[in-house]
C-alpha cells in the first residue's frame, strides 16, 4: 500500500495530529465482518491464503480501505454460507463493518462495497474457502 497512513486532524485541539492506518481499519473491519452471521469467509486471493497456511491469521483478509483525513472507503470481498439471503447478509455486513469503523475510528465512512465471492457448502469446505471459524 503506497499511502499506509492517513491523518485525522482534530480542528478544535493544538496537540497535533492523529494517524490510523489502513492496516488498523481493515482489521476493524474484518473482526465486524467475523460477527456477521451468514458470511462464511473472506476471499483474499493466493497471497492472503499463503499468509495464512504460514500459520499467521490475516484478520484483513479480503478486505481494501481508502482512508484520507476524515473518510474511508471499504472494499470487502465475502463469501456466503450456502441457503442463505445474500442480499440481506451483505446489508447486515454493510452497516457492521460502518459502524464498527465509525465508532472505533471517528473516521466517517462514505462507502463500504461488498463483493460476494463465492459460496460455503458447510462446515467441511470452510479450510478450502478460507471460512472464519466461528
Amino acid at each position: 500500500m503506497e499511502n499506509n497512513e492517513a491523518a485525522k486532524t482534530d480542528k478544535g485541539s493544538r496537540q497535533g495530529t492523529i494517524k490510523i492506518s489502513e492496516e488498523v481499519v481493515t482489521t476493524i473491519a474484518g473482526l465486524a465482518a467475523a460477527e456477521v452471521a451468514g458470511v462464511a469467509g473472506m476471499s483474499g486471493g493466493i497471497a492472503g491464503d499463503l499468509v495464512e497456511k504460514l500459520g499467521r491469521k490475516n484478520l484483513s483478509k479480503g478486505i481494501k480501505a481508502e482512508v484520507s483525513d476524515t473518510e474511508a472507503t471499504i472494499d470487502i470481498n465475502a463469501i456466503v454460507d450456502y441457503g442463505v439471503n445474500i442480499h440481506e447478509v451483505a446489508l447486515e455486513l454493510q452497516n457492521s463493518v460502518k459502524n464498527a469503523i465509525e465508532n472505533m475510528t471517528g473516521l466517517d465512512v462514505v462507502n463500504v462495497n461488498v463483493n460476494i465471492q463465492g459460496l460455503s457448502f458447510g462446515p467441511e469446505n470452510k479450510e478450502e474457502t478460507g471460512g472464519l471459524n466461528k
